[in-house]
């Protein structure tokens, strides 16, 4: 698993932000790839897993509607809530103060346990970008499309940690690749983000 470190914003002993540890690996597996792997490798009928979930979202929020927490062999899913300010007296807070605010999930100790036992490589630590000056030179930022795009995608969060950009100036690069007389690159959306991905040479007769 490729990790990365990243400060803390308290310090230790010698004056240097502590470091926290996260996996590196931007990658998202949608719906539909859980869906075809399943159908692949685990012999089950294409979009079984897609009903699965539907049913489940439907089924558990159902009985989460009082409060309920619903266990599973996964984890536990329990709504949440919040007040709208902040109260010391009970007496003050009434059912138009109190709001939803989510679903807590706690993973279950056999899926805890199930992924650490698939993690048999170990650890390895991600290359560390040196230069975080923004890019400029048209060579480099062709370099850096490159490189986001070896995977076959890239994102313009992705594109924008490795020019240095900011995000939106990232994103609208990436756009007019896409929408140019002769487009480089088609974009579609996964989940809350947009994948750029190539777009296929023209065949020469």
């Amino acid at each position: 698993m490729l990790y990365e470190l990243l400060p803390r914003p308290t310090k230790g002993e010698d004056g240097k932000p502590l470091l926290y540890v996260r996996p590196a690996v931007g990658f998202k597996y949608t719906m539909r790839s859980v869906d075809d792997f399943c159908n692949k490798y685990r012999g089950m009928s294409s979009g079984d897993i897609s009903r699965l979930f539907e049913s489940f979202l439907d089924v558990a929020t159902w009985l989460m509607r009082d409060g309920s927490r619903v266990e599973t062999s996964i984890g536990s899913f329990a709504p949440k809530l919040r007040l709208d300010g902040d109260y010391t007296d009970p007496a003050q807070i009434k059912s138009k103060n109190v709001h939803f605010a989510g679903i807590e999930f706690i993973p279950s100790k056999r899926f805890e346990k199930t992924l650490e036992d698939k993690i048999t490589h170990g650890y390895r630590r991600k290359e560390e970008v040196i230069e975080r000056h923004p890019l400029t030179d048209p060579a480099e930022i062709e370099a850096a499309l490159e490189k986001c795009l070896h995977r076959g995608y890239t994102t313009a969060k992705r594109f924008a940690l490795i020019t240095g950009w900011k995000y939106v100036t990232a994103k609208r690069y990436l756009d007019g690749l896409c929408a140019s007389e002769s487009p480089r690159l088609r974009r579609h959306k996964e989940g809350t983000a947009y994948h750029y991905v190539p777009v296929s040479p023209p065949k020469t007769k």
